[in-house]
């Protein structure tokens, strides 16, 4: 019935005219990194938009339309005092302003990360990058962010987003982008077109944001619940790219080399798209391509990454099939309880008996 009722019509907005949707990353907001139960946030990718579900009521309460940006993909939520916060990726670069100047000059193009203003729903600031930004999470501290981004190419074609052997994690500075949206008087930001939405540069060289090197086109991003890590998953390399999390003030300081921020690279097999946790120092990471789950120990990976001869891979698990997001119970949050993990398979293939023009899909529980 939603887009029938005036009272729908109201949340719905200005998005009230589309019809369909494409949903992606629901996350329950949090004080002090533990679950709150006080709302669920979760993106649609087609139409640009992020809505708010109270969860006392179980009814979508906000949606925000996201101005200047095509494609918000990756969701994740500020876990730290509380959910001031709700980041959001914007994944294909558009020209700007997207009016129909610049349709011919890619170069021009950009895409942003954004924060909304989990309370008001008001988009509070915007950040322009270089690539095509992907999934995205946020520490246990309230400072960082990071985000998966490929497409270091600017390449406007499939192969030419593949050429370069390594694209980025973008770490963004949340404390510094604060007191640069506040600083409105030294003209530090912008807005855009019709959007009164301070606009600031992230691009390369700018003190808001630092570029760390990944295996190409990274694609989930993942903290531990420990608060240690940030572990970026590698799509078209085999490899898992561990972040330390406390080099990052470092790194920002410019005190050490981007690179010096990852402290393990391994190998798991064809695929890795998504990570999650047990609480007990394991990673469990999707394997696209192999449809398999991967269980591997995080410290054993940096042991091996430091040139120790040690096996990392405690197992390794076959599901049905082209596993992409999988999430292990509370590990988004610092109370993972090592019970459960929830695989969840993008196809069916042989699964289910064909019942229209798609597959049911077919997701897995896991011990």
């Amino acid at each position: 019935g939603w887009g029938l009722t005036n009272e729908s019509k109201r949340i719905l907005g200005d998005s009230s005219r589309f019809l369909n949707g494409d949903c992606h990353h629901p996350h329950i907001s949090m004080t002090d990194g533990s679950y709150d139960g006080k709302y669920l946030f979760i993106n649609d990718k087609a139409n640009t938009r992020v809505a708010r579900i109270r969860l006392d009521i179980m009814k979508t309460d906000k949606i925000t339309s996201i101005p200047n940006v095509q494609a918000i993909h990756g969701l994740r939520l500020q876990k730290v005092p509380h959910t001031k916060y709700v980041f959001a990726n914007a994944e294909l670069p558009i020209p700007q302003i997207n009016d129909g100047r610049d349709l011919e000059s890619p170069e021009n193009y950009f895409t942003m990360f954004n924060a909304i203003d989990a309370e008001s729903m008001d988009v509070a600031w915007q950040v322009i990058v270089d690539g095509n930004l992907d999934n995205t999470d946020a520490d246990y501290t309230g400072r960082f962010v990071a985000s998966t981004c490929y497409n270091s190419e600017k390449g406007m074609t499939l192969a030419d987003t593949m050429r370069a052997e390594r694209d980025w994690v973008v770490v963004f500075d949340v404390e510094a982008i604060e007191a640069a949206v506040a600083a409105v008087a030294a003209g530090e930001f912008e807005t855009l077109g019709d959007s009164e939405v301070p606009v600031l540069d992230g691009r390369h060289g700018s003190k808001l944001t630092r570029y760390i090197p990944v295996p190409k086109n990274p694609h989930g991003l993942n903290t531990s619940p420990g608060g240690k890590y940030f572990i970026a998953n590698g799509k078209l390399p085999p490899t898992c790219s561990i972040i330390a999390i406390d080099k990052l003030p470092e790194l920002f300081d410019d005190a050490i080399a981007p690179r010096d921020a990852v402290v393990g690279e391994p190998e798991l097999g064809l695929g890795p798209l998504h990570t999650t946790y047990d609480g007990r120092g394991n990673a469990y990471t999707t394997l696209f391509i192999d449809s398999q789950i991967a269980k591997w120990n995080i410290e054993d990976a940096i042991r091996a990454y430091n040139g120790e001869e040690v096996n990392y891979l405690r197992q390794k698990l076959d599901v049905h099939y082209q596993p992409g997001h999988n999430h292990a119970s509370l590990t988004e949050s610092k109370d993972a309880d090592s019970k459960w993990l929830v695989v969840l398979s993008k196809f069916s293939k042989d699964r289910f008996l064909p019942v229209g023009p798609l597959h049911p899909e077919n997701e897995q529980l896991i011990d």
